[in-house]
């Protein structure tokens, strides 16, 4: 009897221990991007945030995505990467809302350029893909970069749906995914090189967040069965 009532306990510790595992996994990712989130809200000031820093997670994530239809790994991940996708909109809808409204005088810019009755928006009319390059990912609207995120995926998903068969591919993809996520502090070292400060970034972000090596490591596990 008691070893029935011990096993009983130790099967449910085990499965206690799975699910806080589980979930670290899954939201372990977005916790050092909390307190810079309140810190945006609190300042005002988005300046110290490096917005490519969400580019980048953007793109690994999606990436990662559909890796999986060309090889599968745990679903955790996949629920991870989709969490990561939809925090990532969130710091971007702050940090637009935020300095849109600081930089009142800033010219509006847009990914898709449309004639506007809006003095303030001098854009004149063009096709679809036909915008600045040199003010890529610095746009005015939210929903501008919720256009940019589709247009890539979309392309992507299209791409791997036609070389969905070929393992380089399947593996380049993979590969693609992990370089991006590992490249994850170079926006926002370049950001504190343009500023010349680390104002507004939180120390916890560098600290908190999963080490590159760690990260590589458990991405080659999954991507190349290392």
């Amino acid at each position: 009897m008691e070893d029935e009532l011990f096993d009983q306990i130790v099967t449910a510790l085990n499965k206690l221990v799975s699910w806080v595992a589980a979930g670290a996994m899954v939201f372990g990712g977005v916790v050092p991007y909390i307190p810079q989130y309140r810190d945006i809200r609190r300042t005002q000031n988005a300046e110290g945030f490096s917005t490519y820093v969400c580019l980048v997670l953007l793109v690994a994530n999606i990436l990662r995505i559909l890796f999986r239809f060309g090889r599968y790994f745990e679903t955790l991940l996949l629920w991870q990467s989709i969490i990561m996708i939809a925090t990532m909109l969130i710091m971007l809808n702050l940090c637009t809302n935020v300095r849109m409204t600081t930089e009142l005088n800033t010219k509006r810019r847009s990914f898709i350029a449309t004639d506007s009755k809006d003095e303030e928006v001098r854009i004149p009319k063009r096709l679809f893909l036909d915008f600045d390059w040199n003010h890529f990912w610095s746009w005015s609207r939210f929903v501008d970069y919720v256009q940019c995120v589709l247009a890539f995926t979309l392309v992507a998903a299209y791409i791997t749906y036609l070389l969905l068969d070929s393992a380089l591919f399947v593996e380049t993809l993979g590969f693609l995914a992990v370089f991006a996520e590992a490249m994850l502090g170079t926006p926002q070292l370049y950001c504190n090189y343009q500023n010349k400060s680390t104002e507004g970034m939180r120390y916890r972000f560098s600290t908190e967040h999963p080490s590159f090596v760690t990260l590589i490591l458990t991405e080659n596990s999954i991507y190349f069965g290392l």
